[in-house]
């Protein structure tokens, strides 16, 4: 495995009455915070209310931006900058899932920047080291940038999806209670799974450089914990457990740690950006359509054992079968978990995309390289071979 560097700041209150801890955290840093977070869930759901009435009584000034799409738009991270600026706001608190994580991300950067646009900050390429102190509360189990050090941005003047990183970005404070996904939509609650799972898969579980076993072993029982928990939350919302184990699987699978000493091009999820930022699709949604498709393109005697490995520890296929022939069954298990577990649609043309933008995106997908350097090469020839097989 590769040299690493390890720390992660970000302090974590996880269970049901962490929010009243809000105010000692945001305080430390500021008297005006900026709530960010998409439209009018939180106040039907009441969770609006319980962060006001925490905030407010220990003197700290709230300003909101309630307009987050999902696949935040540039414009809206502008449009919340521009808020923090104007009103001499010191930290940003996000309320809700990734969308609104990633805007927050954003806007805390952008804000003490020299730009008013973060699409500067896209394009420049570089680590982001200075951003307003960001807050999360998480109302989503999926993406983990609770704890992570990245966020994407979508840019709909140019049909792009493209991210920002740096420690800048990286939350000061997560607050994270199960019962704020209790009302999360079965639809949003599979797409969310499987990408938490796909987050390990894609990121370091496939990789062509060797791995500590006791960091390939943790990640076998991170995808099994999705694997287990998620049909649970899909038939009892309600259930503490499942939606726990689900939330906790979501922030370790991109928090940097099970990632040590692995470096890998995410492959799935470059292919993946050019999808929902073309087609405004839920990101889950067309994780878990590409995903089975890429192993099967990618699937050969060097890729194989990786492969049956997936199956032999999590989707129960028998240790004495045979490497190409478990590499198989890993790849039909992991669709029947997507699209009949889940329950998620099993082709691109049942979103209503067809193929006229493909060989744009394969191209897009490669950069400016060319080429998507992961476990598997892939140039835009391959990267378009692997949408014809999704549709």
């Amino acid at each position: 495995m590769n040299d690493f560097t390890f720390q992660n700041p970000t302090k974590i209150y996880f269970g049901r009455n962490q929010i009243n801890h809000l105010p000692e955290e945001i305080e430390n840093v500021s008297k005006n915070v900026l709530l960010v977070y998409g439209g009018d869930f939180l106040k039907k759901t009441g969770l609006y209310d319980k962060v006001i009435n925490v905030l407010h009584p220990a003197g700290i000034t709230t300003f909101d931006l309630d307009s987050v799409e999902p696949n935040p738009h540039h414009t809206t991270v502008n449009a919340g900058a521009k808020i923090c600026r104007d009103n001499e706001i010191g930290a940003v608190l996000a309320i809700g899932g990734g969308s609104v994580i990633d805007a927050a991300k954003a806007i805390a950067a952008t804000a003490v920047s020299d730009t008013e646009d973060v699409w500067d900050l896209v394009e420049a390429h570089q680590p982001i080291t200075k951003a307003l102190p960001i807050f999360v509360i998480v109302t989503a189990a999926a993406t983990g940038s609770e704890m992570d050090a990245s966020a994407v941005i979508s840019n709909d003047d140019k049909k792009e999806k493209k991210g920002i990183a740096g420690p800048g970005v990286r939350p000061t404070a997560s607050f994270l209670n199960p019962e704020n996904t209790f009302s999360v939509p079965a639809y949003q609650t599979a797409c969310g799974s499987f990408d938490i799972m796909s987050h390990t898969i894609d990121t370091k579980y496939f990789s062509k450089d060797d791995k500590m076993d006791m960091l390939y072993r943790m990640m076998d029982e991170h995808i099994l914990t999705v694997v287990k928990y998620a049909p649970i939350a899909l038939q009892k919302p309600d259930d503490y457990e499942a939606r726990a184990n689900l939330m906790w699987a979501a922030t370790w699978a991109l928090n940097s740690f099970m990632t040590c000493g692995v470096h890998q091009a995410t492959s799935v999820h470059a292919m993946e950006h050019e999808l929902s930022g073309e087609y405004n699709i839920t990101h889950g949604h067309g994780i878990a359509i590409l995903m089975p498709r890429w192993m099967r393109y990618i699937l050969n005697e060097e890729t194989a054992p990786q492969i049956a490995r997936l199956g032999y520890k999590v989707f129960d296929v028998p240790e004495e079968t045979p490497v190409m022939q478990a590499a198989d069954l890993t790849i039909k298990a992991m669709e029947d978990f997507a699209f009949v577990k889940l329950g998620l649609k099993s082709h691109l043309s049942e979103l209503n995309i067809d193929e006229s933008q493909f060989e744009k995106m394969a191209k897009n997908s490669c950069g400016e390289q060319g080429v998507i350097k992961g476990f598997v090469d892939l140039y835009p020839k391959d990267v378009e071979a692997i949408y014809q097989m999704c549709l």
